[in-house]
């Protein structure tokens, strides 16, 4: 059996989140964060709540991201500071925990952030939404190349998850849900694969 590792989970309160660090939970010591709840708190839009929650940890093997807000609204109203919503908190929140954490990361470690299937199938509404989760794949496609120690990282990207559909289903008209198991796939095949720079669509 594989060796426990110490994993990070970030919006472990949340829906996805939750999920995700019960699945992990069963194979990995697992620590809990969220804006204010968990283990740990720890909110991605300030550098400072990042930097103070990795002194604390110490050396991790693997994080996981499964937090970020981006803002809703119609193109044609959308401004510039509605714009840094999703830029500052989903985009720059989950960019700096890997920035910040490479310092934390140990040897053969891995970060795993989250987007979705709104980066290549817009709906109305989702131009925030549809931007940030193309820059995360950028990112994550670049920062593969150039991190040390081993260390890889991926985007789990899932489509419409069933036990969203009563909340969101309006937004996605036509969109197949997708079992949450699935989407948790995902997460495990980051973690505990070896694959990097990919963005893993569980549509």
């Amino acid at each position: 059996m594989p060796d426990k590792k110490k994993v990070l989970v970030v919006g472990a309160s949340g829906t996805l989140g939750k999920y995700v660090s019960d699945e992990l939970s069963k194979k990995h010591d697992i620590i809990r964060a969220s804006r204010f709840s968990g283990d740990i708190n720890i909110d991605i839009t300030n550098k400072e709540s990042i930097k103070s929650a990795f002194k604390k940890l110490g050396n991790l093997d693997a994080v996981v991201c499964a937090a970020g807000e981006t803002f809703w609204g119609d193109f044609n109203q959308i401004t510039e500071d509605d714009f840094y919503k999703g830029i500052k908190s989903k985009m720059m929140g989950q960019i700096n925990l890997v920035l910040i954490g490479k310092d934390y990361i140990n040897e053969n470690g891995s970060f795993t952030l989250t987007t979705g299937i709104l980066c290549e199938n817009p709906v109305q509404g989702s131009v925030n939404s549809t931007t940030v989760n193309n820059a995360i794949h950028g990112f994550v496609l670049s920062a593969s190349r150039e991190l040390k120690n081993g260390v890889r990282i991926n985007a789990v990207c899932p489509g419409l998850v069933e036990v969203s559909v009563e909340q969101l289903g309006h937004l996605f008209s036509g969109f197949k849900p997708v079992p949450m198991y699935r989407v948790v796939q995902g997460y495990l095949k980051s973690v505990d694969g070896t694959t990097s720079g990919q963005v893993i669509k569980i549509y």
